[in-house]
């Protein structure tokens, strides 16, 4: 088995540690990075206290980051070794119909969301006035990491790489590690808000008794 496995993935490539390292780092970093702001606002006091350029500031820092994984990906696979995987013309129809769709997921979200909502715009305080639930999300509960594990996938059967699969079934791990963080974080801020709202709207309704 470990000697069936060593065909299939060259662990001595410092690109597969790389690339299997910023995949973790992203998602952690970022609910850090998130939660810090909401408890500190410590990336909206750098801009003078205006939270949307925070969080477009961060948006841009994520954004940075998720070409560089995508890109120690990209070398970690070409160094890895090449294996038939799929059978002509399944061998780049496949992979080509599963990069459209999950690119489509990526971007009809970010669209959906706007820049504030994709980017963490809530731990800046910058809410949505209510739950999006157009496509894809009537879809997908979490297209975004949904359709950014399939162009995993994808490109990892347009080169033939095995070891891309193996990433590909570590990527979809940390992101629902990640989801268990970043779901009921996001959960409490908006019941914090609808909270506030609560107790807001009463205090008028007794001002004006």
């Amino acid at each position: 088995m470990a000697s069936s496995l060593s065909t299939l993935v060259d662990f001595s490539k410092s690109s597969l540690l790389l690339s299997v390292a910023s995949i973790a780092f992203n998602p952690t970093a970022w609910n850090i990075v998130a939660r810090n702001e909401y408890r500190n606002k410590t990336i909206t006091r750098m801009f003078g206290g205006n939270a949307r350029y925070g969080c477009y500031f961060l948006a841009l820092c994520i954004f940075t980051a998720g070409m560089v994984r995508d890109a120690l990906y990209h070398r970690a696979l070409i160094e890895q070794p090449r294996q038939k995987i799929l059978p002509e013309p399944l061998d780049t129809l496949v992979p080509a119909v599963l990069f459209v769709l999950g690119q489509t997921f990526v971007i009809t979200s970010t669209w959906a969301l706007g820049i504030t909502g994709t980017f963490l715009g809530d731990y800046f305080g910058i809410l949505m006035d209510h739950r999006v639930e157009g496509f894809p999300f009537n879809v997908l509960r979490d297209p975004m990491y949904v359709g950014s594990t399939m162009s995993f996938a994808a490109t990892a059967l347009w080169y033939e790489r095995p070891a891309g699969l193996f990433i590909t079934l570590y990527v979809y791990i940390v992101y629902v590690i990640a989801l268990r963080f970043e779901g009921p974080f996001t959960d409490m801020i908006y019941s914090n808000r609808a909270a506030r709202d609560s107790a807001q709207a009463k205090s008028e309704s007794k001002k004006e008794l």
